[in-house]
């Protein structure tokens, strides 16, 4: 479990049903929630099985993780911990700006010149 050094918190093993309001309600009775965000994968169009919540304040955060880790939401049980600063994340496999097609690739490959 990453430890909560921040009010930004990582939400795991969430129902595929669970939308930002489900969170907000339940978060909100350990204190202020500022943003609550539920990861959705664009190709299926469905949740991830995480989201990311924002307390107000550090306390709140610490509050909601004992309140709520390893405790039952929609059938499953959470995972709450402390999110991953954007210097911590993996590098993304997608690619990269430089190696996506450009509209005038794209209209070369369908061969139309300007």
């Amino acid at each position: 479990m990453v430890p909560i050094e921040s009010s930004r918190l990582y939400i795991g093993n969430l129902s595929y049903k669970t939308v930002d309001s489900d969170l907000m309600g339940l978060f909100s009775k350990a204190g202020r929630v500022k943003t609550a965000e539920v990861i959705y994968d664009r190709n299926m169009n469905r949740s991830k099985g995480f989201a990311f919540i924002e307390m107000e304040t550090l306390e709140d955060a610490r509050k909601a993780a004992r309140s709520f880790h390893n405790k039952d939401f929609m059938g499953r049980k959470l995972i709450v911990s402390g999110a991953k600063s954007e210097g911590e994340r993996k590098p993304s496999r997608s690619r990269s700006r430089n190696e996506e097609e450009s509209p005038m690739d794209e209209q070369e490959s369908h061969g139309q010149n300007a």
